[in-house]
């Protein structure tokens, strides 16, 4: 029996390989999923993380060093730490939130010392705490995970959620891509750490990141939060998947003829180089470097220099082809809505954590870039898991009892004959989100052409045939997130009229101090958009009333 004849049934098909029965399933294997891992079990529950890949290597934190928004316990040192985006996200980020994060992060980063994790020594014998290298970060929590009781499922993505008759979420279905076995997890709880989308756009890291949670998590009735905050494009050489865009700031930019092009190294460098992109190539050279800041970043961001070196490139002396690529939701911050500071969603039993939630609440519309996005998935993810663990503590052994069914939909359901090409559905979403004169800058005639064909494309992936296999079925469930991810983002874009963060609309290009609310957005079929406050600290209120 096929993958795909298993929606909208019963849970309890003998065909099924492995079976698991847990209080917490988490979803996903990065930073968050781990720190999930851990703050559930911390809780004493029995827990499953199922990785699309293999834990503590998959992702956009594993290959890759990172900042964090890592700030001491001072009170003016916070203050200013949180004032840092809180303009530029457009003043929708929280301060309880921010508050929470900082601390939260003061602790997690404490724990990480404690574990064992190589921070590098300055030259007083302090420690560096404000960043991460990804090998040696995830490594640490895939046998932190382990240590705690938790059980890794590798290579194992899920698939769909599984909910019980009054819709509550009980558990998931998923494929082992290696052995092609199916998989079923009934849970009390589960945590989505599936990381945001980034179109499959090659950034390092970034090609597992599909939006996959999020259409599950819509499949089942959640809500998701700032998606038109979903523009986010990270600079790196044309030839390299290497995003990390710190090093530019000792760039200078030429065109093709090697003469500068003027505001391309300034705040809003990239813009400019994303309206020059339009028509040419553009160059660049970190030739603003002296010698000890060229030491320090071969060792801060060694992967960096690792395209450069097999080409015989010198990036300090010679000029380089750059490009932007769409690092979507990834380093965007829209993601799915949270209720509380568990981290739960709207729908009973589900949690998220990390970039599949939305960042809002600490960068407003602007960019979370590495630090805070890091300290964000260390926060959040524990959080999540310990929510998810009391939330499964209350649901207790009546669980057992339930009935429960499948909810995913397209792609695994039966639907018409024609078949699904998952690629040409890919490349089709690329076309329409990739370009920067439809996604840099918003317009409203662009946004609306671009909606036409992809509402027309879910509507024929609703119609098309099922999955014939395990693989293609893991392919046709992230093309189908990719089309719903885009949806959203550009839905919620068109109700967004103005200016604010990194969402940029052509007609509309100052802030409007009356749209500062938040967008909830949801739904498959049919697309829903609508607003919401802002929580406001008391001294804000005040200020207002005053």
């Amino acid at each position: 029996m096929s993958v795909a004849s298993q929606q909208g049934r019963k849970a309890d098909d003998a065909s099924v390989g492995a079976r698991y029965d847990v209080d917490v399933l988490v979803i996903g294997g990065g930073p968050a999923g781990t720190w999930g891992a851990i703050g559930a079990a911390a809780r004493g529950a029995k827990v499953v993380l199922a990785d699309k890949g293999y834990c503590g290597t998959s992702g956009a934190t594993a290959p890759a060093g990172t900042a964090i928004w890592y700030v001491a316990p001072d009170a003016d040192a916070r203050s200013r730490a949180k004032a840092s985006r809180f303009s530029l996200g457009g003043a929708l980020a929280e301060h309880a939130w921010m508050d929470r994060v900082l601390e939260q992060t003061w602790l997690n980063v404490q724990q990480l010392a404690q574990w064992g994790y190589p921070f590098p020594v300055d030259e007083t014998g302090e420690q560096r705490r404000t960043s991460l290298q990804g090998p040696e970060y995830m490594r640490l929590m895939r046998k932190r995970v382990k240590e705690a009781g938790a059980r890794i499922l590798d290579h194992s993505p899920a698939l769909e959620l599984l909910v019980d008759d009054s819709g509550a979420v009980a558990g998931a279905a998923g494929v082992n891509r290696q052995t092609s076995e199916r998989w079923i997890a009934r849970a009390r709880a589960v945590v989505i750490a599936t990381g945001g989308c980034a179109f499959q756009s090659r950034a390092l890291g970034c090609n597992v990141l599909t939006g996959d949670g999020q259409l599950m998590a819509a499949e089942v009735g959640a809500e998701l939060s700032g998606m038109e905050f979903s523009n986010a494009y990270g600079l790196g050489p044309a030839f390299s998947s290497v995003t990390k865009s710190l090093f530019y700031t000792w760039a200078t930019f030429y065109d093709e003829d090697g003469v500068k092009i003027e505001g391309a190294g300034s705040a809003h460098g990239r813009g400019v180089i994303a309206r020059e992109l339009q028509t040419r190539r553009v160059f660049a050279c970190i030739d603003k470097a002296d010698a000890q800041i060229r030491s320090w970043m071969r060792t801060a961001q060694p992967n960096f220099f690792v395209p450069f070196d097999r080409l015989g490139i010198d990036p300090f002396t010679q000029h380089f082809p750059v490009t932007l690529r769409l690092e979507g939701t990834v380093r965007g911050t829209g993601g799915l809505h949270l209720l509380d500071e568990h981290c739960a969603t709207s729908v009973e039993g589900l949690y998220a954590a990390g970039d599949a939630a939305t960042r809002e609440l600490i960068c407003g519309g602007f960019t979370g870039g590495g630090s805070h996005n890091a300290a964000w998935a260390m926060s959040s993810g524990l959080w999540a898991g310990a929510g998810a663990a009391d939330h499964a503590r209350q649901v207790g052994g009546a669980a057992r009892e339930r009935s429960l069914r499948h909810a995913g939909g397209v792609g695994l359901r039966d639907g018409g004959a024609h078949a699904y090409d998952s690629q040409s559905v890919v490349q089709a979403v690329q076309a329409e989100v990739f370009p920067y004169e439809r996604n840099w800058t918003r317009s409203d005639d662009l946004l609306n052409d671009s909606l036409q064909r992809l509402d027309d494309l879910w509507l024929k992936l609703r119609s098309s045939a099922p999955a014939r296999d395990v693989q293609e079925a893991v392919r046709a469930r992230e093309a189908a997130a990719m089309v719903a991810t885009s949806r959203w983002m550009y839905r919620s874009a068109l109700q967004r009229t103005e200016t604010r963060g990194m969402h940029r609309r052509q007609e509309y290009k100052a802030l409007d101090e009356g749209q500062r609310h938040r967008l909830l957005s949801g739904g498959l079929d049919e697309v829903w958009v609508r607003r919401t406050p802002v929580a406001v600290s008391l001294s804000e209120a005040i200020g207002a009333a005053a």
